[in-house]
């Protein structure tokens, strides 16, 4: 029901920037103007202060929006099929398929992953009511895994992983085009996109992004590579890769319309690792690619084959 809600708690886990964009780049349930709202009646506070919208915020700060009154929504346990690799008391390691948002949003009320996982299990307060558990999260088509925080104490241990990049994030993906190169970087700065704000761009006042690439197999006019994150931004991926001129095979949003027909992009998280919150055990794991995934890379390598 519409109405107020708890004030919603956020911990930086990432590089500084302004505070306006920073919480809107967190893509929360609301918009940008309704952020700038925000700021502007002192609803929003850093470590408790409240912060003009050009204040610089830093890593490890907590963000906190009071109450106030949004659209009618309720968050609800859904019993909704869930591939749990790994859980215990602390974390849960599930690999969500492509085509599930993780955590409501305009657009998306329910039948997300957080709504699953409630059904599921208790999840950690720390991000609020709409993303109760969520450490990380990855795009709607992107498929792989997810480390989900039971409590706030594991939320607080794999937040300041992520912060310290200290946590194993590796994807598999396609891209358009033959690269040349075995190995390479890309460390550009993200924000949104001054032209349409549903994309994520490289701008010069954007927050740092950091994108290891690795080749794995050339096709005639695709490569498979792997990408290990430094950060965690919005899109960083699919952006990076469309900036050096091979964006990902399938992208409806980055990638060009002439493309192979998917579910969306063909980018999946393999490899996830981290130290548990509790004792401190190394821990990693690993999600096969999804059916489409292989079956589109065993077409490349029969018409290779025929070439």
């Amino acid at each position: 029901m519409a109405g107020a809600t708890e004030a919603q708690r956020f911990i930086v886990t990432d590089e500084a920037g302004r505070l306006d964009k920073v919480l809107a780049g967190l893509q929360t349930i609301w918009t940008r103007s309704q952020v700038d709202k925000l700021i502007k009646n002192d609803q929003v506070q850093v470590n408790d202060q409240v912060q003009p919208s050009k204040y610089k915020v830093k890593t490890g700060d907590v963000i906190t929006v009071a109450p106030q009154t949004v659209q009618a929504t309720e968050l609800v346990p859904e019993d909704i099929p869930l591939d749990i690799v790994y859980e215990d008391d602390d974390v849960i390691v599930v690999n969500k398929p492509q085509g599930m948002v993780v955590h409501p949003a305009p657009g998306h009320p329910d039948h997300t992953l957080v709504n699953a996982l409630l059904y599921h299990s208790p999840l950690s307060t720390i991000n609020g009511e709409f993303r109760p558990g969520i450490v990380h999260r990855i795009d709607k088509d992107t498929s792989g895994l997810l480390m989900v925080a039971k409590n706030d104490h594991a939320h607080q241990s794999l937040a300041a992983q992520l912060k310290a990049k200290t946590n194993l994030r590796e994807y598999v993906a396609l891209v358009h085009g033959v690269i040349k190169e075995e190995t390479g970087t890309i460390n550009a700065p993200l924000g949104r996109s001054p032209k349409d704000r549903k994309k994520q761009a490289i701008v010069a006042d954007g927050r740092s992004a950091v994108t290891h690439f690795k080749v794995l197999k050339r096709y005639q006019h695709y490569t498979l590579i792997s990408c290990r994150l430094e950060t965690g931004r919005t899109h960083q991926i699919r952006v990076h890769l469309q900036s050096i001129g091979h964006p990902l095979v399938g992208d409806p949003l980055y990638g060009p319309k002439k493309t192979i027909a998917g579910h969306g992009q063909f980018l999946h998280a393999k490899l996830l690792g981290f130290e548990h919150p509790t004792t401190g055990e190394m821990m990693q794991f690993e999600a096969p690619l999804p059916p489409i995934f292989k079956a589109t890379l065993a077409k490349l390598d029969k018409s290779d084959l025929n070439h």
